[in-house]
């Protein structure tokens, strides 16, 4: 059976008017452009490495600090390793922790803030001033007690940038379930005797996905760049696996002579934070969320 006979007519005029909107707004298609080259790279490259020039950990301590050329088009870093291939392998680390960390702030987020916002009341204060807390706290600073606490690893990480975003999600959430509480066909549900999981989960969350899709793929540009930070404080990635904080924290020291050790890792957090929130920017402009949208 096709896809198209599970949707309604009205539903196919919608998706079609989304599309069309879709491929009007620039910054949405430049933006999924963008993300869907960093996507290709990291598949390309963790399904077929060898393609990868160099092996990333590989010293050549004779070669280091080489100015780029055409056997190393990005140079090499202190330690004589090819920062090409380290930039291109970091983007798999990137994009695992923005997505990873983002969908599991996604799936806490939004039962966190559609309960608050379907029951209200008491339930809704408890949650909401609890996530009110979580958001008292400079996401950095969180992230760094929280993986301080545990122990630097990949993982770690994950679980800190989840944690931080959770309250992000969970308030836009609130946002979008508070807008549809009372519209009439919740009514009809509830007259219908339905239950409050059916009512939520078929009438109160398919309306939440517009704006939670504009919040998740901003929130992503901004785990990413947060896992930037926290490699670079040396809490994040550990050596000798090649992400892109842990390249500018070793480099840094090398600006002088070498520059190209930092800039280019450098390149692409700003090229894959400008991608994500590129196609964050279009989304909002395409899908006109009125839910409020927390940078």
């Amino acid at each position: 059976m096709s896809t198209s006979t599970w949707l309604t007519t009205e539903q196919k005029a919608h998706y079609g008017r989304f599309l069309r909107q879709f491929r009007r707004n620039q910054k949405a298609v430049i933006g999924l452009g963008i993300v869907v080259s960093l996507f290709v790279i990291a598949i390309v490259t963790y399904f077929a490495p060898e393609i990868v020039p160099y092996d990333p950990s590989a010293t050549d301590v004779p070669n280091r600090e080489a100015a780029p050329s055409l056997q190393h088009p990005m140079g090499t870093d202190d330690l004589g390793r090819d920062v090409f291939s380290r930039v291109v392998l970091g983007t798999q680390i990137s994009l695992y922790v923005g997505f990873v960390s983002i969908s599991a702030a996604m799936i806490m987020g939004t039962t966190i803030g559609v309960v608050a916002g379907y029951y209200q009341g008491l339930i809704d204060e408890s949650l909401m001033r609890l996530m009110d807390a979580m958001m008292s706290f400079p996401p950095i600073l969180l992230a760094l007690t929280i993986v301080a606490v545990m122990e630097p690893s990949l993982n770690n990480v994950i679980i800190a940038l989840a944690f931080v975003y959770t309250p992000f999600i969970a308030r836009v959430a609130r946002s979008a379930a508070l807008s549809v509480r009372n519209e009439s066909y919740i009514e009809a549900a509830v007259a219908r005797g339905e239950s409050d999981t059916y009512i939520i989960f078929r009438e109160v969350l398919p309306n939440c996905v517009g704006p939670l899709l504009v919040q998740g793929s901003i929130n992503i540009a901004f785990t990413m760049l947060l896992e930037a930070s926290l490699s670079f404080l040396g809490l994040g990635v550990q050596p000798p696996r090649p992400s892109w904080g842990l390249m500018i924290n070793s480099g840094w020291a090398y600006m002088g002579d070498a520059p190209w050790i930092v800039l280019f890792p450098a390149a692409a957090i700003a090229t894959a934070v400008i991608g994500f929130n590129l196609l964050g920017d279009g989304l909002r402009d395409v899908l006109d969320p009125k839910g409020e949208i927390i940078e």
